[in-house]
Order: C-alpha cells, then sequence, then structure tokens
C-alpha cells in the first residue's frame, strides 16, 4: 500500500517550483489552479523526490458551477501517492490543459471525460468522441443533461 503524502508538504514543494500554482489544500489534496496544471504535471513526474511516474486515474466531479478533476498519483519507487484537483469554472466550454505529453496513459482518460461531460483538454493529440458517436447532443454524465 502507498503512502498518501501530507497534501500541505507536497502544495509547498508545487509552489517553490511553479510560483502561483497552488490554490489550496484540503486534507487528502492539493488544488492547483487550471492554467498551471501542466507545469505542475511536469514537476511532479520529473522531480526525483516526488518521481509520480504513474497517474492512477483522472476523475471529474460536477458541481454545476463548476466541474473539479481529480488526478492521482503514485510514485512506484517512493511507494507514495498523491492527489491534486482543479476547479474548471463555466458550463459552455470548460478547458483545462492536457497532461498526455506527461502521462500517455491520460489519453483515454481525458477523452472519456471530453465525451461524457463536455471538458476540453487544451493540447490533446486526438480529442474525440470515444463512447458516444460525433454529433450526439450533449453529455450525459453532466447534471443538467435531460
Amino acid at each position: 500500500m502507498t503512502a498518501a503524502l501530507v497534501a500541505e508538504s507536497v502544495a509547498h514543494r508545487i509552489a517553490t517550483a511553479v510560483p502561483g500554482a497552488v490554490e489550496g489544500t484540503a486534507a487528502e489534496a492539493v488544488y492547483v489552479r487550471a492554467e498551471s496544471l501542466q507545469s505542475v504535471c511536469r514537476f511532479l513526474h520529473d522531480d526525483a523526490e516526488a518521481d509520480f511516474a504513474y497517474l492512477v486515474s483522472i476523475d471529474v466531479a460536477d458541481f454545476i458551477d463548476r466541474f473539479e478533476l481529480i488526478y492521482r498519483l503514485v510514485s512506484l519507487r517512493h511507494n507514495h501517492s498523491a492527489v491534486l484537483k482543479v476547479r474548471v469554472w463555466g458550463r459552455e466550454e470548460p478547458t483545462v490543459p492536457s497532461v498526455t505529453s506527461i502521462w500517455r496513459g491520460a489519453d483515454l482518460q481525458e477523452r472519456e471525460i471530453y465525451d461524457l461531460m463536455g471538458v476540453h483538454f487544451e493540447g490533446h493529440p486526438n480529442l474525440k468522441r470515444v463512447m458516444l458517436w460525433e454529433g450526439f447532443p450533449g453529455h450525459p454524465w453532466r447534471k443538467d443533461f435531460p
């Protein structure tokens, strides 16, 4: 079982490496600004002490006024884990940077979130629907889907 790193210590390391990126912490997670997501993930992946070479999952929650993306990271070398959260405001065209250039495993997860929730991942190499057909009206996981 991996040891979950304390959010405050992860936030401090991120804030030192990527100034202005951290919005705050929760009991188990570090909140990161959407525009800084790719820089933060690159740091956590490449930094020898963090060494988060494995992206376990990207999850999404719909809070009506915003979406919240949850990135679960693991270092197999150091046997520790961390959670990043990103708030994405607005429902018309919510957008965050893609992390597929950092973790190739993000490809299908980002496509699924795009397809079913409508969150756009800027810089994704092949952002198209994966479950539903092109032209499907709307995004069925959204709380406001009829």
